[in-house]
């Protein structure tokens, strides 16, 4: 049992730091413990999901799904680092995330005001001239659409304990209290709402070159030992499992429905069920 634990221990350890950074500890006591009010109540929609293993799959369709706003994936590109520092943008993003989703609501609120002074500096112009900006709501409502249906998605296909109707609308009704905050104007508030948005971007999303790009990067250029690869594209196969059937081959992605629907989904299973094992317990402090 001793080595059991001690596997599990370290397993959540790798993760953390990860997709945290090396302060994870610390930042995990103070999202989590900092006595105060929070924005959403324990055991809620957004907290069930947010909290769930199957993140880390949405999240990879996420990035796969956003990039194919021209505007927005010319956005990263010109201002992200993910091509240096794939894994500190991970943190920094899950942080956000989880700050605003479980922190306290001071923390969560200079979270949201920080990436608001952020957006502000990232604008440029796309190859036909025209300019674009991260303040966009349009840019902007875009991306919290591709994100949270790439969160939902994988929660009804990997999470632990899939919401009903009800709950999934509740779940986008309180990832839209972060979205107004973030300048999303009118954000959907339900599972239908959602879906009408996502539908009304189609006639914009193309694979752009710095799209296809990026695809490569993170799916077959991630920068991880050897050891983790394999692990890492159950999580991608999985990922882009759930990508809708007309996104595929704009940015290269196979297209395997049976594979899909048995193999990937057993991996996918799998992976995520190690995860949450590993993350059921506290990883021991560092400081203590």
């Amino acid at each position: 049992m001793a080595l059991v634990e001690q596997v599990r221990t370290s397993l959540a350890t790798a993760i953390l730091q990860r997709v945290a950074g090396p302060d994870s500890d610390r930042e995990h006591q103070r999202i989590h413990h900092r006595p105060g009010p929070r924005w959403f109540e324990p055991g809620s929609p957004i907290t069930r999901v947010h909290g769930d293993a199957s993140m880390f799959i949405g999240g990879i369709r996420a990035l796969l799904l956003q990039s194919l706003h021209p505007a927005a994936m010319r956005g990263v590109s010109e201002h992200s680092g993910y091509r240096g520092d794939m894994w500190g943008r991970l943190a920094r993003t899950s942080r956000f995330i989880a700050v605003t989703t479980f922190g306290h609501a001071d923390d969560a609120e200079e979270a949201v005001a920080l990436v608001r002074r952020i957006h502000e500096h990232v604008n440029g112009t796309m190859p036909d001239g025209t300019p674009y900006t991260a303040t966009d709501p349009h840019l902007l409502a875009w991306v919290h659409a591709a994100e949270i249906d790439s969160f939902l998605v994988a929660h009804q296909a990997y999470g632990k304990r899939p919401l009903d109707a009800a709950g999934r609308d509740e779940y986008v009704a309180q990832t839209a209290e972060i979205a107004r905050r973030l300048g999303v104007i009118e954000p959907p508030t339900t599972e239908r709402e959602l879906r009408q948005l996502l539908a009304s971007y189609r006639p914009e999303l193309r694979a752009t070159p710095e799209a296809r790009e990026a695809t490569g990067y993170l799916l077959w250029r991630p920068p991880l030992p050897a050891a983790a690869r394999v692990p890492y594209g159950v999580l991608v196969s999985a990922a882009i499992g759930l990508m809708p059937r007309w996104s595929r081959r704009p940015l290269g992605l196979p297209w395997l429905p049976v594979a899909e629907r048995t193999v990937v989904r057993a991996l996918g299973t799998c992976a995520t069920g190690t995860i949450r094992w590993a993350m059921s317990r506290p990883v021991p402090s560092s400081t203590a």
